[in-house]
């Protein structure tokens, strides 16, 4: 059995990477689409979702490699002449077909590898890979672009496969040659030299292209997280130190993946004089529905988890006082329907009327009732870390 393609053959090495893509294929798209369908509402629920999405990004990652192999064993070995060579538009469309399923058989798979290394967390692939992309960083407006990009070209992929089946359907059964038999068993048929038709790589290429432009037109700011809106305010009380810039991080575990993010509208109204034993406050208002969290922002935000529709708004008020070389914010988180003690040491560097802070601080989120439906921490982890740095002048 030659390994070889010949003018008349396909060799066993062009039929078996084939076949192994066709079977991938088969697999991985229909676990995409029952694994979208899914529930998350329950921490057992989410874990299974988890799962079946991990699988089709495993066997996703497998079929971009078998395609890449496949795309250049292509390139370097002849194609068999085509059976009926008469059938000149026949001829051209089946090679457009075949240019464009290579293309496929590489672009859905990468799309769908740098979505996920743009996101945060969720259904991580099982090959010892890592996680991420080399020059692919966690970035939302890419996450939206790749995202469509793959739900896009996933439907361009479907389209060339039905026409590639449709095709050798027809060559089985109305023509009855010798072209399925030959990429099936390696049976010779085929007439004279084979020729690639002109123009098909082209325009197989013009065709992903428009796949591309669709993609960016669906990933464009319709499709983006629209801003948070404000919350409601609530009155403070006046400070001394006016913010200039600063963070308000949180990061916590899903999947066993650590996901960071932070809240993009906050405030905080701050009396404080580092010679001072006593009067020392501070009032942090934060805008719930701000949250940003990678790919489960909106989950993060939702009822089941911060509720921010309900509970917009979350309030930290404490008293500053110094706690050995370092200093600490004692007083209390009012978060949805809990109010909780918490501690916040912190570090501090005062230059003239500037002064720089640091601290972190760990949660859990069941002291405030946030998951319940989740009591899996190997789902969703129980601990919240809450990360802050500002810089403050004095007014």
């Amino acid at each position: 059995m030659a390994a070889q393609n010949t003018p008349q053959s396909y060799g066993s090495v062009a039929r078996g990477l084939h076949w192994l893509t066709a079977g991938l294929i088969l697999l991985s798209w229909p676990l995409g689409q029952w694994a979208t369908g899914l529930p998350h509402d329950t921490g057992a629920a989410l874990a299974f979702k988890a799962q079946v999405f991990s699988v089709h990004k495993t066997l996703g990652i497998a079929a971009f490699f078998v395609g890449l192999a496949r795309m250049v064993w292509a390139l370097t070995q002849v194609h068999p002449a085509p059976v009926r060579p008469d059938r000149g538009v026949e001829v051209w469309l089946a090679a457009l077909v075949h240019w464009a399923l290579y293309l496929a058989l590489v672009l859905v798979p990468l799309t769908g590898w740098i979505h996920h290394a743009a996101t945060e967390g969720f259904a991580p692939i099982l090959w010892p890979l890592g996680q991420g992309l080399p020059l692919v960083p966690k970035s939302e407006a890419l996450a939206a672009v790749s995202g469509a990009a793959h739900a896009v070209f996933t439907k361009v992929l479907l389209g060339v496969v039905l026409l590639h089946v449709g095709g050798a359907l027809k060559h089985a059964l109305l023509d009855r040659d010798g072209t399925l038999r030959r990429m099936v068993s390696g049976h010779s048929a085929g007439k004279g030299s084979p020729s690639a038709p002109r123009g098909t790589a082209v325009a197989a290429m013009l065709v992903w292209v428009a796949a591309g432009g669709v993609a960016l037109t669906l990933a464009g700011p319709a499709s983006a997280p629209p801003p948070a809106a404000p919350g409601p305010v609530t009155a403070q009380a006046a400070g001394d130190w006016r913010v200039q810039e600063g963070s308000l991080g949180i990061a916590v575990r899903q999947m066993g993946a650590v996901v960071e993010g932070s809240f993009a509208t906050w405030s905080a109204a701050i009396r404080f004089d580092p010679d001072r034993t006593e009067g020392n406050h501070v009032d942090v208002l934060v805008d719930v529905a701000s949250l940003r969290l990678g790919s489960v922002s909106a989950q993060a935000t939702g009822p089941e988890f911060l509720n921010a529709e309900a509970h917009p708004q979350a309030r930290y008020v404490a008293q500053i006082r110094r706690d050995g070389d370092g200093w600490l914010a004692d007083g209390t988180l009012a978060l949805g329907d809990a109010e909780v003690p918490v501690l916040l040491p912190f570090t501090l560097e005062i230059d003239g009327p500037r002064a720089t802070m640091r601290g972190t601080v760990r949660l859990d989120r069941r002291d405030f009732g946030i998951g319940a439906a989740y009591p899996d921490e190997k789902t969703v982890g129980f601990a919240v870390e809450l990360s802050v740095a500002l810089v403050a002048e004095r007014i």
